[in-house]
């Protein structure tokens, strides 16, 4: 076992349950690697877990948060064949990655593109990785379709945002907060829509021409579930990847059939091995080049220190945050 310093998560509660803490990291396994942790990236679903809301599936810490990491490869298991010691990596895992060693395997994490700091890279695989694979597995979206984001301002809503641009798509956003709209539209979007009252579909249909959304990239949930069948085309498809606002809702299969429409639901979380995997070697092969060109860039918010933790999830809580949090040791 190696010794680590990481956060930990004593209670169930407020900012006040997280404390740095000594924990063990066992010796990589045949085709895994130990990395030497420089940076991760907080997410949403590291705050639900520190309130009791979202518990780490089995076999991952229960009591170390942290879903993405950027970092560098101190030590080869037995087997590993294309990483080497020093390389500098980055990775999504199902917990754990808020310490300064973890253990994945070699399948699961990419290089991280030549000349990105090691910050920016944090900033990476948790967002980028779920808007591709909602975008292009789930959704299917495709040149000339309109996509709608909501949460445009978020991480992942900033990402597929990028990522809808590369492929040709227009890209309308939803916020709560006029600001994030405004940053949005530097970026590349063309239609920003203020909710109010969780509605935005009279808007939508006014401001678009009565064009339906092609593909619904949905972080609220049930909140948005009746206005997002009213918004989409014909045959739309729509992908929930987050439920803060709510996990039941009421759904007229009328209006899903009529519009031939697909409801998916998506997680990466709890995915085995084998699923993220593949899907990080996709990634590397079809979306990191993009990094390098330009193309797609990581939508930093702040950079903290790791000591800083529990003022990162005070700032992310307060829902005022553009983009990607990253806390570095």
């Amino acid at each position: 076992m190696i010794e680590a310093t990481a956060v930990r998560i004593v209670g169930k509660g407020d900012v006040d349950v997280l404390e740095m803490a000594t924990v063990p990291v066992p010796a990589p396994g045949p085709h895994e690697v130990l990395v030497r942790v420089a940076a991760v990236g907080l997410n949403r679903a590291d705050v639900l877990q520190r309130r009791g809301y979202y518990a780490a599936p089995p076999g991952v810490p229960a009591d170390v948060p942290g879903l993405e990491y950027a970092g560098y490869v101190e030590q080869l298991g037995e087997g590993v064949l294309d990483l080497t010691a020093g390389e500098a990596v980055m990775g999504i895992v199902a917990g754990g990655a808020m310490c300064t060693h973890v253990v994945v395997h070699e399948r699961e994490c990419i290089r991280v593109p030549t000349g990105m700091p090691v910050e920016e890279a944090a900033a990476v695989p948790e967002v980028f990785f779920t808007a591709y694979d909602a975008l292009f597995d789930q959704a299917r979206l495709g040149v000339g379709e309109l996509l709608l984001v909501h949460a445009v301002g978020s991480g992942v809503g900033t990402a597929a945002l990028q990522f809808g641009l590369v492929c040709g798509a227009e890209v309308a956003g939803t916020s709560r907060t006029q600001n994030k709209l405004a940053r949005c539209r530097a970026l590349g979007l063309a239609e920003g829509f203020l909710v109010q009252e969780n509605s935005f579909a009279a808007a939508f249909a006014t401001r678009m021409g009565g064009r339906g959304a092609d593909v619904v990239l949905d972080l609220v949930g049930a909140a948005y579930l009746a206005d997002n069948v009213a918004a989409l085309a014909l045959r739309g498809r729509i992908v929930v990847l987050g439920l803060v606002g709510g996990a039941k809702a009421e759904l007229s299969l009328g209006a899903l059939l009529a519009k031939r429409a697909q409801l998916v639901g998506s997680v990466l979380r709890s995915r085995p091995l084998e699923e993220k995997a593949a899907l990080a070697q996709s990634f590397a092969k079809n979306a990191l080049p993009l990094f390098a060109r330009g193309k797609l860039k990581p939508i930093m918010d702040c950079v903290l220190p790791m000591s800083e933790v529990r003022l990162a999830h005070k700032r992310m809580e307060q829902n005022e945050t553009f983009g990607k949090i990253v806390l570095r040791w």
